[in-house]
C-alpha cells in the first residue's frame, strides 16, 4: 500500500483559508503536505503554514526528494493526505518519479508578467503550459476550482480557448 492522496492542488499561496476548511472538510484528510524544496529551505515560511493548519489536521513543509522517498513507505499508509504545490514542475517531477496523482486541482497561480490569465485565479505561462500537457498526456484529470462546491473546469480546454497550445 501507498499513502491515501486525497487531494493533490497547486496553490502558490499554499495553506489559507480555503485550503484550511473547505478542502480539508471535503477529504477527510489528516495531514497536509506542502511539496516545495524553496519553502523547506525558509524556516519562517515553514512555522507560519504549520501554524495555518486546521485544528487537528498536521502540516508539514517537505522536499520533492522527500515525499517521493516516503511515498512508499510503510509508515505512511493508508495516511490521508492533502499534497500543497507551488507549481505544475514540480507535481510533474514527483509523477514521473513514481508518486500516483490521479487528479489535480490547480486552486491559485498569481499573475507575472510574461503569464497570461486564463480565469480570474490562474495564470500561466509556456513552461506551465507545457507541465500541463504532459500531465494530461499521463491520464491525469486537471481541474480548476478555488472550493469543492464550485464546478469543476478542465484545465485543457481553457488552455485551447485561450489559444496557449503549441
Amino acid at each position: 500500500m501507498v499513502m491515501d492522496i486525497r487531494l493533490a492542488r497547486i496553490d502558490d499561496r499554499l495553506i489559507h483559508g480555503q485550503v484550511a476548511t473547505a478542502w480539508s472538510k471535503a477529504t477527510g484528510i489528516e495531514r497536509i503536505l506542502v511539496v516545495s524544496d524553496t519553502v523547506a529551505q525558509d524556516e519562517l515560511r515553514k512555522f507560519l503554514l504549520k501554524q495555518a493548519a486546521p485544528p487537528g489536521i498536521k502540516s508539514n513543509v517537505i522536499t520533492k526528494r522527500k515525499l517521493i522517498e516516503v511515498y512508499h513507505d510503510q509508515l505512511f499508509d493508508h495516511l490521508r493526505v492533502m499534497l500543497l504545490f507551488e507549481i505544475p514542475q514540480d507535481v510533474l517531477e514527483v509523477v514521473e518519479a513514481g508518486v500516483d496523482i490521479q487528479s489535480i486541482n490547480i486552486g491559485g497561480m498569481r499573475f507575472l508578467e510574461g503569464k497570461k490569465m486564463v480565469t480570474n485565479f490562474i495564470s500561466l505561462d509556456k513552461s506551465d503550459v507545457q507541465c500541463f500537457l504532459k500531465l494530461a498526456d499521463l491520464g491525469i484529470e486537471l481541474e480548476t476550482r478555488k472550493v469543492p462546491a464550485d464546478r469543476k473546469n478542465d484545465l485543457i480546454q481553457l488552455i485551447q480557448k485561450e489559444k496557449m497550445m503549441p
